[in-house]
């Protein structure tokens, strides 16, 4: 183990968005030590422990943190579609946090007077009346009543989860996407809350579903319909909201999920996440089509670039696109070709300013100022002009008080959070954040900043508790701490097993008889005996699953999730052999029919994407993702046996799936633990909050 120093950082910790702005996050925690090897330094040249480390070394963050303190204990049980009590990684249940606390803005659209944000994670729309030209408050809030509220909803006033927007001929769209319809204002709105003129969701035969793109010149229309890989397109703006395309376009059926829409009304220009064409140059399917004349029919696009672009092309032929995988803008001094598709320069990049974009990041260009919205990186940041040269940097930023901080991360918002917890402290673990955050008691409120934040060289892919000892699975070592880490202690062992490559495994669990390993791709769960003393000793046996990710032991249940068909696997513990397989969990009322809303589905009869499921004293839940929902059963042997869930969380019934932030309403629920009082549920990627249910 290397040898490690404390540091301590003399710097203000940042937890608001800005200095105006009614309702802001309050600061509540300030950072005090972080122990590494030496302070990471950003590129404002301050030091920042929220940077991660670059250097092998985990550095762990104390936080002056201030909580009320959940009594334990509790009796009762659970309701079906009862109300979460609080939530961590969230300002709390219907509060946004003000007009200027972003949740992943993505579309961002200006007419050259107003602009306009697509706040997507805090289900509104944000307009400023007048270009702004500092960190400025906007004027107006549309899909919400005032700039604290954030719950979802379908009226005409109301939006869930609003993606993309476009302008054109005076109107405003709103792609709102899981209300699987176009919201359209016939002119620029003017009220908070105005609810839109028309609202589109296509005809009988072609609806409009989960749309992440939209483009309108105030004639034509083109709106992405992502599950079903198509580009929808009207040759004359609908009047009518179930008026049918004119024609679809799926590039010759090489998209997969598209998802944004750039154009200048001649070059046409999408973004796909999951194309199903384009090489091996084109890395993980991440590209765009290209079509250099507006399309008039289904046609293959005229060429491809790399990655999904997204942004703008100017009035003298520039182009402007953020990548939702990279970590810079592209630029081209003219429009690409087939010829000659490349950028000409590249902005940042990981190692100089990180613009990480992330999913639906936009570009606006207005007055010569180019405004960017990063969705992971939580701001906007502007340029006074276009930027002409790689090393140019954004002069100021919306929504942050400068261009480099992440009010994420400073308002302690947590990507995938992954709960554990021993009924004393709780554990959160993020594989995209490489963080772990620590409560060395059980939070009572909302909005609770941890006390230690642990962040990791390489992405931990799992984390397990027994024992009073802590494994956390990074993709090259198991990090174990024999105690657990309450003061800020570093593992005692960095292990890794050779011949085991963790970055590819699907799941770890350890319940202090066995460490699991779950090997997707080899349909194997290797089972050693306590904690591997080396690197070479070897599993004890390897039971025998299809597709096993996720996995959970509490020493009585072991329980995988068969990814292939979508089924929950349980193994009694104290009868695991090599020849053991595992009770599947019966779906007696027909789980898995839907992928959100009206989405792809699972096959017929089974979890849709159930992503995890745990046992605790006796009792089975099980995280349905994709139906936005936990399935209780308070007996595990009942489940095995065919009985149908006792309750639902996060819904109101069995028939209701679709994906919301309510209190009493989950967004892709995830990762579960329990511990005879409180079920934290994490809600992954889309939604990030970590909400809590009491037993009553």
């Amino acid at each position: 183990m290397k040898r490690l120093t404390i540091i301590l950082l003399l710097l203000v910790f940042l937890v608001t968005a800005c200095s105006v702005g009614a309702g802001q996050p309050a600061a509540e925690s300030q950072p005090t030590e972080t122990a590494t090897n030496s302070p990471v330094v950003n590129e404002a040249g301050n030091p920042s422990q929220f940077e991660l480390p670059q250097n092998g070394d985990i550095t762990v963050t104390q936080i002056q943190s201030s909580y009320s303190v959940a009594p334990s204990g509790l009796s009762g049980w659970f309701t079906t579609g009862q109300a979460a009590d609080l939530t961590l990684s969230a300002v709390d249940f219907n509060n946004a946090g003000g007009s200027l606390f972003f949740n992943h803005p993505t579309a961002i659209v200006t007419d050259g007077t107003h602009l306009t944000l697509a706040d997507r994670n805090n289900n509104r729309v944000l307009v400023w009346n007048e270009l702004p030209t500092a960190n400025e408050e906007p004027d107006l809030v549309l899909g919400q009543p005032d700039f604290t509220s954030n719950n979802p909803g379908t009226s005409a006033s109301q939006m869930n989860w609003p993606v993309a927007m476009a302008v054109g001929g005076g109107k405003l769209l709103v792609a709102d996407a899981y209300n699987n319809r176009i919201l359209v204002w016939n002119s620029f709105p003017t009220q908070n809350g105005q609810p839109a003129d028309l609202i589109l969701t296509g005809s009988d035969f072609q609806g409009i579903e989960w749309p992440w793109g939209v483009w309108t010149d105030g004639t034509r229309l083109a709106v992405v319909n992502t599950p079903k890989g198509e580009v929808l397109i009207w040759n004359t703006f609908p009047t009518t909201p179930d008026q049918p395309a004119d024609f679809k376009l799926t590039a010759a059926e090489q998209m997969g999920t598209p998802r944004s829409i750039t154009s200048n009304g001649e070059y046409f220009i999408v973004g796909d996440h999951n194309a199903s064409t384009g090489g091996a140059a084109f890395g993980v399917q991440n590209a765009t089509f290209v079509w250099t004349k507006f399309p008039t029919s289904d046609a293959p696009a005229d060429f491809m670039l790399e990655e999904w672009l997204q942004g703008e092309i100017t009035d003298d032929g520039k182009m402007f696109m953020v990548s939702s995988t990279g970590r810079g803008m592209y630029a081209w001094n003219e429009l690409p070709t087939a010829a000659d598709p490349n950028a000409d320069f590249i902005i940042g990049g990981q190692n100089s300013f990180d613009f990480n974009a992330g999913d639906g990041s936009d570009i606006a260009i207005a007055n010569g100022r180019a405004y960017i919205a990063l969705s992971n990186g939580n701001r906007i940041v502007v340029y006074n002009s276009l930027p002409t040269a790689a090393e140019q940097l954004p002069d100021f930023a919306i929504g942050a008080p400068d261009i480099t901080t992440n009010t994420l991360e400073t308002n302690f918002i947590i990507s995938n959070p992954n709960p554990l917890t021993d009924g004393k402290s709780l554990f959160v673990l993020s594989d995209f954040d490489r963080k772990l955050y620590i409560w060395n008691q059980i939070p009572d409120n909302s909005n609770a900043y941890p006390d230690w934040v642990y962040s990791f060289p390489e992405q931990p892919n799992g984390f397990a508790l027994a024992n009073n000892q802590l494994v956390v699975m990074g993709r090259n070592a198991l990090y174990i701490w024999n105690a657990l880490p309450l003061n800020g202690e570093m593992p005692d062992t960095e292990l890794a097993l050779n011949g085991y490559d963790l970055g590819k495994m699907g799941g770890m669990t350890y319940d202090g008889k066995y460490l699991y390993l779950a090997d997707t791709q080899a349909n194997a769960i290797y089972v050693w005996d306590g904690l591997p003393q080396s690197p070479d000793t070897p599993p004890a046996f390897t039971l025998n699953a299809e597709s096993p990710i996720r996995i959970y032991s509490d020493g009585e249940y072991l329980t995988a999730m068969l990814a292939m068909n979508h089924e929950v696997g349980i193994y009694r513990v104290d009868e695991l052999t090599a020849s053991s397989s595992p009770t599947l969990v019966p779906n007696p009322n027909g789980f898995g029919l839907t992928f959100g809303a009206n989405q792809p589905n699972a096959q017929n009869g089974a979890f849709n994407m159930a992503s995890s499921a745990i046992t605790a004293n006796g009792h089975l839940f099980v995280a349905d993702a994709n139906n936005n929902r936990v399935l209780v059963w308070q007996s595990v042997e009942s489940a095995l046996a065919g009985a149908p869930f006792d309750v639902i969380l996060g819904e109101d019934d069995a028939e209701d799936r679709v994906p919301e932030i309510g209190a009493d309403k989950l967004f892709w629920p995830t990762r579960l633990a329990f511990d005879g009082s409180y079920l934290w549920v994490g809600e992954f990627k889309f939604s990030e909050r970590l909400v809590r249910f009491s037993v009553k």
